[in-house]
């Protein structure tokens, strides 16, 4: 028995850890296009239903898109409206993620293990490594299932499963219920469909008890994207509970019905296993393709049931983590100014964050919030120098004042990118209003493109100053060199556009040219967090990062 259930749980393990390793292989090498695509498929709700479904589909996850939507919606990149409509494609590309997956011989896992390997090892360029990662994560992803097949094997005479799935099938809102909390568990509705699927082809789980299942595994899905954006901004929060009450309700209809009517299944294919993973499609499908008309109605519902609190606290309302009580002993106190620091960074991310809109949109109230942040940024600077050299050196060992002297440069460097926001962009965008100019089409979009780059290099920082990880740290660095090769690239074609004669670019060559420089700055500033980590673990040479062969050595 105990073998038994070391391998059932460690074939589920590698299907959940297989799957993530593939999401995270394809947000690594494409996310700048992804992110991109996204954007594009503003202007067309079915335009951005279909390109969700793609996105979904590259990153096997529906609850990614929805991030990354949110996202978009709280910069104001895109409209509710417009990022609801992504959800439910990436809802349907998330489906056709395991349709694909079901599709495949026998020698396909070991030949994808071959290339997959090759190409991670042999690949220096962090894009090929990522494909290797994503190839590799694939052959795991047909190994696991192969592993939960061969494991459940025996279980086929078991007297006591038959028992339980006669139970399950005569109460599918409990089978319903564990399919959405596995769901939810490994934060992967394409993982537990897998899973329900395999058992399933095994003969192990009747057809209605699967259906159930696998239902509850779309209402479980929808869930996490809610608990991942808790803290978003509201407009953004209201487009995930939107999508909510569409997958979410629309599976506890669908088991309401599969109770009532008791269907026969066999239309959707011969076996149990192509019957399930149809029933999966097939819903996401018919929710998308339903609910995409009623995507505005549903949105202003949402605005009558998740109202804006014009009483809600600002992003500085808060007690500073500068406890005087903790300067007796330094190692608290350092946490408590790295505390403090990391707080810098979430100001100066939420101050970019709606800069760029208002080039385009300018607002008021956006701008003050921005200033407002940009004095308390200042604030919290000047308190946090304070407070480190109130320390008492003496009683400080080497480590906690090379730690000090760390968090006082990066203090430095997220005040100077604060700045860079609230009196550079804010002040071209401010003449940009003044002087009614505007960007060409093409100059807008690739500053829209690069802002959101540097937007997520800020995001990848603060993980980078939590968790401290060497890897993070390292490839931050190495975004550090393409966000400047990139925006050597932006300078080169606006020069080509001035070439041209296009007289948007003319009349706001200076500003476009002056807001690239500040974008780029404002990402070097957040970079710098990465350097003191790779410092001490060998990956930083004086003059460049150390390639992979290098940083080993070091380590």
């Amino acid at each position: 028995m105990l073998i038994f259930v070391l391998g059932i749980a460690g074939a589920a393990a590698l299907l959940i850890y297989a799957v993530r390793m593939v999401r995270t292989g394809v947000e690594r090498a494409f996310s700048v296009q992804l992110r991109r695509w996204l954007r594009a498929s503003a202007g067309n709700r079915v335009l951005a239903a279909l390109t969700g479904a793609g996105v979904g589909f590259s990153l096997q996850s529906a609850t990614a898109v929805a991030i990354l939507s949110a996202g978009f919606v709280a910069a104001g990149s895109i409209t509710p409206s417009v990022a609801l409509a992504i959800l439910l494609g990436a809802d349907v590309g998330s489906a056709l993620v395991v349709q694909v997956l079901t599709l495949r011989p026998g020698w396909l896992a070991p030949l994808l293990l071959m290339v997959g390997v090759l190409v991670f090892m042999r690949s220096g360029a962090k894009p090929a490594r990522q494909v290797g990662r994503i190839v590799i994560g694939l052959a795991l992803i047909f190994v696991a299932l192969d592993m939960i097949a061969e494991a459940t094997g025996p279980l086929r005479e078991s007297a006591g499963l038959a028992a339980a799935m006669r139970y399950l099938e005569a109460d599918l809102v409990t089978a319903f219920a564990i399919g959405a909390l596995f769901a939810w568990a490994v934060h992967s509705s394409v993982a537990a469909v897998l899973l329900c699927m395999t058992l399933a082809g095994q003969g192990l789980m009747p057809v209605g008890t699967a259906m159930a299942m696998i239902l509850g595994a779309n209402l479980g899905g929808s869930f996490i994207a809610v608990a991942l954006t808790l803290g978003a901004e509201i407009a953004a929060r209201r487009v995930v509970w939107a999508n909510l009450l569409m997958r979410g309700g629309g599976a506890v209809a669908a088991l309401a019905a599969a109770i009532l009517l008791a269907p026969d299944w066999g239309w959707l294919g011969t076996t149990v296993e192509r019957q399930a993973i149809n029933l999966h499609l097939a819903f996401n499908l018919a929710v998308a393709v339903l609910g995409l008309p009623f995507v505005s109605p549903l949105l202003r519902a949402m605005e009558v049931a998740l109202p804006a609190l014009t009483a809600e606290a600002g992003p500085l309302a808060r007690s500073s983590a500068l406890d005087p009580a903790a300067q007796a002993v330094p190692g608290r106190a350092l946490v408590c100014a790295a505390r403090e620091v990391l707080h810098m960074g979430e100001a100066v991310e939420t101050m970019l964050r709606p800069a760029l809109r208002l080039y385009s949109d300018w607002d008021d109230a956006t701008a003050r919030s921005i200033l407002d942040t940009e004095a308390g940024l200042d604030r919290m600077h000047f308190e946090t120098k304070r407070y480190l050299a109130g320390l008492d050196g003496r009683a400080m060992s080497d480590e906690e004042v090379r730690r000090s002297a760390e968090l006082v440069d990066i203090a430095a460097n997220l005040e100077a990118a604060g700045d860079g926001v609230a009196k550079v962009i804010l002040g071209l965008a401010r003449r940009m209003q003044a002087e009614s100019l505007t960007f060409s089409p093409q100059g807008l979009r690739d500053l829209v493109d690069f802002h959101d780059r540097v937007l997520v290099n800020a995001q990848a920082a603060l993980n980078v100053q939590m968790t401290q990880d060497p890897d993070a740290a390292r490839a931050l660095v190495a975004e550090k060199e393409r966000v400047r090769d990139a925006e050597q690239a932006l300078q080169r074609a606006h020069l080509d556009r001035l070439r041209q004669g296009n007289p948007d670019s003319f009349a706001t060559s200076n500003i476009h040219q002056e807001t690239l420089r500040a974008l780029k700055q404002i990402n070097t500033a957040f970079t710098m967090v990465a350097y003191p980590i790779l410092t001490e673990s060998g990956d930083l040479l004086a003059s460049r990062l150390a390639d992979s062969g290098e940083a080993d050595a070091a380590r």
